[in-house]
């Protein structure tokens, strides 16, 4: 299932490829690529040109292990369109990994800033008026 705070447009397409997945490993693969396109926007890229969009994000301080998953989405569901070396039909599971790579990014780019945000504006006025003093320096 979708990560539950997957923005809705992204939502769609990946429950789309779910539904496919098991009859059509290429096209799911080519409808999460989709997804991670409509996603990118929602992480601070553009969602226009995808590898553009990494390029910009990994010069702003991403996380390896982001670049890594957002990477394997893009390569797969370009090899699901596109003849390349991979062969998504002989090797279904690799499409069924992508799903978990689409979640593990909406964790780490989208839910877990909005729990350390929750945390952080809970805390007292006074704490933070003192942080925010500090990081003036």
């Amino acid at each position: 299932m979708p990560h539950e705070d997957m923005p809705d447009d992204c939502k769609a397409d990946y429950l789309e490829a779910r539904s496919i997945l098991s009859r059509s490993p290429k096209g799911a693969a080519a409808l999460l690529r989709l997804t991670v396109q409509k996603l990118l926007p929602h992480i601070g890229g553009e969602g226009k040109h995808i590898d553009a969009d990494i390029a910009n994000l990994v010069q702003q301080g991403l996380h390896v292990q982001v670049q890594q998953a957002l990477d394997s989405c893009r390569v797969i569901g370009n090899n699901a369109v596109h003849p390349g070396e991979m062969n998504i039909s002989d090797s279904p599971e690799i499409a069924a990994n992508i799903f978990e790579l689409v979640n593990f990014i909406v964790d780490n780019r989208i839910s877990q800033p909005k729990k350390i945000q929750a945390i952080y504006s809970a805390l007292p006025q006074k704490n933070l008026s003192a942080i925010e003093n500090r990081d003036k320096k």
